[in-house]
């Protein structure tokens, strides 16, 4: 059995398993998650499903380093990995519980995001152009590579705002990078996603509407993160200008959403990290959608996005750009239509009920 499915089956299963003993941790604690005029659910849920999620990860992956041999420097990176998430989960848990203000989550993410950087060497020295030449970051590596965590890692922990939604978007995401990890034989990154995809895998069963449980801060943060440091290890394994247009394209919904949350809220003269209703999940609300339709709709988005990016690995330069192009005009046409760039305008079809 490869690797990587073993892995995927490991990390699914015990999600599944340790899930429902993660809700009963909840409800006597008092991680719960209570309603407001924000959120779309009616009662309180329990929120710390990224304890489980990260739990199934980090079995899966101390089980296929124990069969497998590894050399030194996968070692090391792996175990940095390991490290620097489980920073990032107890950062999220801690949220979970005490709902930490933005700016001391943001101090906690870039420490976490320097630990993989600076201590286990983890980082973008170089990113290469369509036409194949090398740009060297030198002294902007850490800064660059410490922004590409911080950002995926809050990209999906925005999106995180309907049942289901990220965990969902978040396996698309790794079984994305999982089969372009494939097409360029970078067996590292193919068991790395495939653990994480079968966590998320495993607690959408839970997740998913009507929720038993949310994954929290401490699960969506792990997930951004984790996707964010797997993506620069498949950078530094393969020189090619796909290795990391694939995660912004496979994560392109959250990225895309988060872009546009940061333009509507600056041009309405709020904080940019002051919480609204103008999410993409929440237009399609606005226009009738129920909660299962709206996840539903923005996992084909997701799964449409990722396909491009594999096409990416199999065409040449010119085209790849081109298909990026049609990418960005549609969205930004969709965008426009819902009405995301302007503080709680509902879409026009909705206008018109």
């Amino acid at each position: 059995m490869p690797e990587y499915v073993l892995a995927f089956i490991i990390a699914a299963g015990v999600t599944l398993l340790l899930t429902p003993g993660v809700i009963f941790l909840a409800a006597r604690t008092g991680a719960m998650d209570a309603p407001d005029a924000r959120k779309v659910h009616k009662k309180p849920v329990a929120r710390i499903g990224g304890i489980g999620i990260y739990a199934a990860f980090m079995t899966a992956m101390l089980a296929v380093m124990s069969i497998s041999d590894l050399t030194p420097e996968v070692s090391f990176e792996i175990w940095g990995l390991l490290a620097s998430g489980t920073l990032i989960v107890l950062l999220g848990i801690i949220d979970d519980y005490k709902n930490l203000p933005a700016k001391v989550k943001l101090v906690g993410q870039i420490a976490a995001a320097c630990v993989l950087t600076i201590v286990f060497d983890v980082r973008i020295d170089f990113i290469t152009d369509p036409f194949g030449d090398y740009l060297f970051l030198e002294y902007l590596a850490i800064p660059v590579t410490v922004f590409w965590i911080v950002g995926l890692t809050n990209t999906v922990n925005l999106i995180d705002g309907l049942d289901g939604l990220a965990a969902g978007v978040a396996v698309i995401a790794s079984i994305t990078i999982f089969l372009v990890a494939l097409q360029q034989n970078i067996l590292l990154v193919a068991v790395l996603t495939a653990a994480l995809a079968g966590a998320a895998f495993g607690f959408l069963y839970y997740n998913f509407n009507p929720a038993r449980i949310f994954m929290g801060d401490s699960g969506s943060m792990f997930l951004g993160f984790m996707l964010a440091g797997i993506s620069i290890i498949g950078a530094v394994k393969c020189a090619a200008t796909i290795a990391l247009i694939v995660p912004i394209l496979a994560l392109g919904l959250p990225i895309l959403d988060t872009t546009f949350a940061i333009v509507r809220r600056y041009r309405g003269g709020v904080p940019i990290f002051k919480p609204d209703r103008g999410h993409l999940h929440h237009r399609l609300l606005d226009l009738g959608f129920t909660q299962r339709q709206a996840v539903l709709l923005m996992y084909v988005i997701s799964a449409m996005l990722g396909l491009s990016a594999v096409t990416l690995t199999e065409v040449s330069s010119q085209i790849a750009v081109l298909i990026v192009g049609v990418v960005i005009i549609a969205v930004l046409f969709g965008a426009k239509k819902l009405g995301i760039f302007h503080m709680n305008e509902p879409p026009r079809s909705a206008q018109q009920h």
